[in-house]
């Protein structure tokens, strides 16, 4: 039996190959060309336990690639691999050799490799949320200007419906107008995109029994429930709750020794998008639904407001993942009790 393991890079990938007892049976550093790569693999294609790539920024070409050459690929989550740092020497060869070594023995950690039609409807949620960033930027800097110069700030909806001709008749220096003309000119051009993203993501989520679900949860409206339904994907690759609120990073990340903390692990271990979904859902919650902020409320007395709307976070998301395993409605008495 054989293994591969792929060190993924921007231009090029070392892509090695090793036996039962880690000898290299091939290894060479090719550019990131698809037909190079499979060339190279073919020979053991039948023999491959399975090939192993990087879970990079730049991962979908290659692994689609791949699995529809027949190969059987791993997605490696880097951010749970750690190599021992009394190495002498680490480089590109050693990093693809350690990947395939992980595969053989059986503790390689992996990512779950999501159809490329699924993950193109999550990143078209992601660029909405890029967008709508942006556009929040330029509202500031309107704020900032107005702020500086008239020694009051307009409002967001004010800001968003400015025109030309309402900018040219505020009293402002010629130049000072001219810089909120540019901002507001791309604030409008973001909300133009930002409405031809969302029509499309309603189309895609709203027929979905999914998405009425998580929409009966207090806090969670039409783009929170998007969020949570495309970055959680099949919910069956969560074995239990605890699982998904740790993805969701709903769960403190700390190393503990004889019952004391001896410090903390990877905080960022997890999906930042759900994280960001499951905070603003608790503010919300906690403005619209009574039980969520007596919960609150108790919390906060124990410990302080943040802590309080995490933990907040923390039950919505595990409501989140039993409404998705059972399809049934929320439930606040189960929620909250």
């Amino acid at each position: 039996m054989k293994y591969s393991g792929i060190d993924l890079h921007s231009n090029n990938s070392v892509v090695s190959v090793t036996d039962e007892a880690d000898r290299v049976v091939a290894e060479k550093r090719l550019p990131n060309d698809l037909p190079k790569i499979l060339a190279f693999l073919s020979p053991w294609r039948v023999e491959l336990a399975g090939v192993v790539v990087e879970s990079t920024y730049n991962w979908y070409w290659l692994v689609d690639g791949l699995q529809a050459a027949g190969f059987t690929v791993h997605l490696a989550n880097t951010t749970a691999i750690k190599k021992y740092d009394g190495l002498k020497h680490s480089g590109d060869e050693t990093d693809a050799r350690y990947l395939a070594q992980l595969l053989r023995l059986g503790i390689l950690p992996t990512g779950t490799i999501l159809p490329p039609e699924q993950r193109a409807m999550r990143d078209l949620a992601r660029k909405r949320m890029q967008l709508v960033r942006s556009r929040t930027s330029h509202i500031l800097a309107v704020e900032n200007i107005t702020g500086r110069q008239q020694g009051t700030r307009l409002s967001c909806n004010q800001i968003r419906r400015l025109t030309t001709d309402a900018i040219g008749q505020m009293p402002l220096p010629a130049d000072v107008a001219l810089a909120i003309q540019a901002n507001v000119a791309v604030i409008t051009t973001l909300s133009t995109q930002i409405d031809v993203l969302e029509k499309r993501l309603q189309q895609i989520v709203k027929p979905r029994a999914e998405y009425a679900l998580l929409n009966t949860v207090p806090g969670i409206g039409q783009t929170l429930a998007t969020t949570i339904l495309l970055e959680t994907g099949p919910i069956e690759r969560f074995a239990r709750a605890a699982n998904f609120a740790s993805y969701a990073r709903c769960v403190d990340s700390q190393h503990t020794s004889n019952g004391k903390k001896k410090g903390e692990g990877n905080t960022r271990n997890g999906n930042k998008y759900l994280a960001w979904a499951f905070i603003e859902a608790a503010n919300l919650a906690l403005r619209y639904c009574a039980e969520a902020k007596q919960f609150y409320e108790r919390k906060k007395v124990r410990t302080n407001s943040i802590v309080a709307t995490k933990a907040l976070a923390h039950k919505l998301a595990r409501a989140c993942f039993h409404i998705l395993k059972e399809h049934k409605p929320f439930d606040v008495t189960r929620c909250f009790s």
